[in-house]
């Protein structure tokens, strides 16, 4: 991708106060965003702005939906991995993807996908699709996915739902199959501590743009407060947790990207950190959370979503990141 533009953009004077940078022995800093940078206006600027960010939050992990690459591009650079590039922490990063439907976009080079930024090498890294209800011949010729990455010990997915708010059945059979997944990939380390078995140190983290709003049946099954498909589970959602405020990551009202697809505000973007009970060491426990991607450093907003910083127990946090070759 050309972008048209050299070098950043100028820094806007106004620094807004956002959460301090923390490598703090025993905290894991995670922050998620939905790039856009696909289908989204100026992506050539947002992409300085979203560096900005990443430098300001220094976290060890970032979930990235809406990220892509394309043998086509005039640039073959995936976005996720030149975020991770020009981002001062010097991240190692995994992408996975999958084309669109040719009824969707002409290039089957192009895959539209998911990403993790790491500061710790990626030691493996798996990619599922997710399904779909029925046959809407739309939402099925979009690659919804879910990404797995192993890195530090750690369980991290990413994960991007389909978006309109009447894709309620999809979304529903998305989550619990997302569930399931992790589950099959977690194996013996989330096992009951009733039975006196010793959970793993960390659950797991899965952040994405879930695309549905906190009372939605999707949610709330996440969250243990609804079956979906004969199972029930549990995972924190950081914000209901520890946020404050109605925590909006869509917001018409100062991001004229949202303002310009007429969407009303809500929340849709979720860091869940598994179930923490009896965790060694208080592993797991959401510490703290914030919106975050805004407001904007370089004049510019990153996208049409806010994104998310959270601070999470890790008790077996590596005392030195390993550096990138």
């Amino acid at each position: 991708m050309s972008d048209g533009h050299d070098g950043p953009p100028p820094a806007h004077p106004e620094d807004p106060a956002q959460p301090a940078a923390t490598n703090a022995p025993g905290v894991l800093r995670v922050a998620q965003i939905n790039i856009g940078s696909l289908l989204e206006p100026e992506w050539a600027r947002r992409r300085h702005e979203i560096v900005a960010w990443l430098d300001r939050l220094d976290a060890d992990v970032v979930c990235i939906e809406e990220a892509w690459e394309s043998n086509g591009a005039p640039d073959p650079a995936n976005t996720a991995g030149w975020l991770a590039e020009h981002a001062a922490a010097g991240y190692h990063w995994h992408f996975a993807g999958a084309p669109f439907a040719d009824t969707h976009w002409p290039d089957p080079s192009l895959h539209f996908g998911e990403a993790v930024l790491s500061r710790w090498p990626i030691d493996a890294a798996f990619h599922h699709l997710l399904p779909t209800h029925g046959n809407d011949p739309w939402v099925r010729g979009v690659p919804w996915g879910l990404l797995h990455v192993c890195t530090a010990g750690l369980d991290v997915f990413v994960c991007h739902l389909a978006p309109a708010p009447s894709h309620g059945l999809h979304r529903r059979v998305q989550v619990a199959a997302i569930d399931r997944l992790v589950r099959d990939a977690r194996g013996h380390a989330d096992d009951s501590p009733f039975d006196g078995s010793v959970h793993a140190p960390m659950p797991a983290i899965l952040a994405g743009d879930f695309n549905a709003e906190p009372d939605s049946d999707e949610i709330r099954f996440l969250c243990g407060l609804t079956p979906l498909e004969g199972q029930t589970t549990f995972w924190q959602d950081a914000w209901r947790v520890a946020g404050d405020g109605p925590g909006y990551s869509q917001d018409w009202r100062d991001n004229p990207i949202a303002a310009g697809l007429n969407v009303h505000r809500k929340r849709i973007d979720y860091v869940f950190v598994g179930d923490p009970f009896r965790r060694p060491e208080g592993g797991g426990r959401v510490l703290s959370v914030e919106t975050a991607f805004h407001p904007p450093i370089t004049g510019i907003v990153a996208s049409d979503h806010r994104g998310l910083v959270v601070d999470i127990a890790w008790p077996t946090r590596p005392t030195e990141p390993r550096s990138r070759p």
